[in-house]
Formats: structure tokens, sequence, C-alpha cells
């Protein structure tokens, strides 16, 4: 039987990729150590999901270390060996406000652990496939400086402009405010390319926009579409920082993003780059995020507006996927915002109406 590593195999996209490869019949072995929780509190914890792959999952098995951890890495990679087809390394810190608060932290993680992981896979399984799961934030605040024009209720690039339709792989990454994140995320991203090229791996780094589905545990400092959802069910208040709350993302569905790396996983190249995320299919702008919410659950939105924006904040982001399209042309979105709301919402609110009675 072949055999999947998945790294922040209990976050969204891991999790996704977990239920998804062993339902194809593969072995699937699980590494993420609960970091996310250290990130961002109790209540983004993800041993739940844990619990819940362990239980539902019987060709899943799960361990408890971190990809910084050479030593613990290794010794999984030497376990399995050559039985190691695909490595989809999902694990992270994943958010730009984090990352201030703790630079080296994030740059070990993102930078380091991604190092481990690559090397363990070339030692070990030169000839698997190895997916990593970069950001948008790698061109840092280049698309701020766009030609957008302000609508009622969103941002929106020049229609006669060349990236009408999305924000390309080409748009450069250099001399632009990034975000420590960002930057550890650029380290990542380059040595995963460097390893297909200099190597001859079998290596593609995607590039998200928002990545998100109903297993997010969605937090204040990342995970959008899930948290904002979370506030309207709950009636927590939420904060939104600048741009009127116009600013645009386009969102893609976990499962739509597995299956993306289905179909690379299926005929692979080296050194590869791709933009994903909704497209012009599926995108929104903060407002639209909160008139639809409110539409669905029936409740009325708890929230503050601060003037000030995140620093180096994207005020339109909309992937063009066109790339990856040309390479895998059976590939398309299958979920909009507003399923990808009504998902999240139905999926996810009775769990989160026993949190509010603990």
């Amino acid at each position: 039987m072949s055999i999947a590593i998945i790294t922040g195999s209990s976050g969204l996209v891991g999790s996704e990729a977990v239920s998804y490869f062993a339902s194809l019949g593969m072995e699937v072995v699980g590494i993420d150590n609960g970091m996310r929780a250290k990130f961002f509190g109790k209540s983004a914890s993800t041993h739940w999901m844990t619990e819940r792959l362990e239980r539902e999952v019987p060709c899943f098995r799960h361990y408890e270390v971190d990809i910084r951890d050479s030593e613990g890495i290794s010794r999984i990679f030497e376990r399995y060996g050559d039985q190691i087809a695909l490595v989809i390394h999902a694990a992270a810190q994943p958010s730009h406000d984090w990352a201030a608060s703790d630079p080296i932290t994030d740059f070990t993680v993102n930078a380091n652990g991604t190092s481990v992981m690559l090397e363990a896979t070339r030692r070990f399984a030169p000839n698997a496939v190895f997916i990593f799961m970069s950001t948008n934030k790698v061109y840092g605040d280049r698309p701020n400086y766009l030609p957008l024009v302000e609508l009622e209720t969103r941002w929106e690039i020049d229609p006669s402009h060349e990236y009408a339709n999305g924000i390309p792989e080409s748009l450069s990454i250099d001399s632009t405010l990034h975000s420590l994140f960002g930057a550890s995320k650029v380290a990542a991203d380059i040595l995963v390319q460097e390893y297909g090229r200099y190597f001859g791996m079998k290596t593609a780094c995607f590039r998200g926009g928002c990545l998100t589905g109903p297993n997010h545990s969605g937090t204040q400092l990342h995970g959008f579409l899930a948290y904002l959802m979370k506030c309207v069910v709950t009636g927590m208040p939420y904060t939104i920082f600048g741009y009127k709350g116009k600013q645009v993302r386009d969102n893609i569905h976990s499962a739509d993003l597995i299956r993306a790396f289905h179909e690379f996983f299926k005929s692979p190249r080296s050194g590869e780059v791709y933009n994903i995320g909704g497209g012009r299919d599926s995108n929104c702008s903060m407002l639209e995020a909160i008139s639809l919410s409110e539409k669905i659950t029936g409740n009325q939105f708890n929230f503050k507006y601060v003037d000030e924006n995140r620093r180096g904040d994207h005020i339109w982001w909309v992937s063009d996927l066109s790339r990856f399209q040309q390479h895998y042309p059976d590939w398309k979105i299958s979920f909009d915002v507003s399923q990808i709301l009504q998902e999240i919402y139905e999926l996810n609110v009775e769990r989160w109406g026993e949190a509010c009675v603990i």
C-alpha cells in the first residue's frame, strides 16, 4: 500500500487531505503537534479533529512530532521509506499578525520546518511527490498598487487591466513589504522550487488565497470565513480592519484545493508554482461576506470598524487560475462563497452552540 505523509494533518488542509487520500486506498501518516492552540489559543485547537480522524479513518496513523525536529521526522520517513508516494506539507505558522509577535518561531516553523521535510523526502523517498502549501503573501503588498476602483460593496480591479481575470504567478515578489510571515513563507517557497529544479524532485508550491471550509478552526488572526461565521452564530464581537470593509479575497474550499493536489499527484512536474484560490468563481469582500452570513443565520452581526488596516494587508486579491488549469484541464472550482458559508454554518452551528453553553 502506498503512503501519503501529511503535515498539519489536523488543520483545515491537512484533515481534508487525510480523508481524501485515505478514500483512494492510501495509508496516511499524519504529523501534527497541535501548535495552532499555542499560536491562537485554546479555541483554535485542532485536537478535536485529531480525535475525529483517528476514530473515522482506519488507515490513518498520527504522530505528534514538531516539523523542526529533524531526528524525529527522519525516523518517520526512514520507517516508511520508498513506500512514501506523496508528501503534503501543510503545517505552518499561518498568520502575518502573529509572526510579528515572535519572528523566530515563525521563521523556524515555516522555513526551517520546510527544509527538514524536504531533506527527509530527498533522503528516504526521493521519488515521492512533494506538495507545499504556500501563500499569496509571498507577493507582499504589491497587489495594493494595482489600479483599483471603489464600488458600493467592494474594491475591484480596473476591468481593462491585464490582471482583470486574477493575479498571475509572474507578479514580482521583490521590493515589496511582505510581513515577517510572508518572508518566512518566501524562504520555504524558494526551497521547495529549488529541490525540484536542483535535485530533480517532483515538487510544487501552491500559493493559496483564503483557504476555507467546515473543518477550519477559525480565529481572529487566521481563518476569515470560518471565524466570521462563528462570530455571527455566537454573537462574539468582530473587528473589521480598514479599507471600509470592502477588501476582497478569493476563497477556495479545502475540498477543491485537495482535488487540485490530486491532479498534480497524478501527473507531477518539478519546481512548479501555482496561484490557487477561488479565482473569479469564488470571491467576496468583507461586507459581502457579512451580508451572506446574516442571511444564512438570521442573526445580526456584532462588529466594530477600525479605520487602520493591518500592515501589508491586501486590498484586493483574486487568483488567476489559468496556469494550473492549462496544466490540469480536468480541474475546476466547485464551491462558491455562498455554498462555503452555508456548509460552514450547517456543520459547525451545533458545536459552536455547545461551546457557548460550556
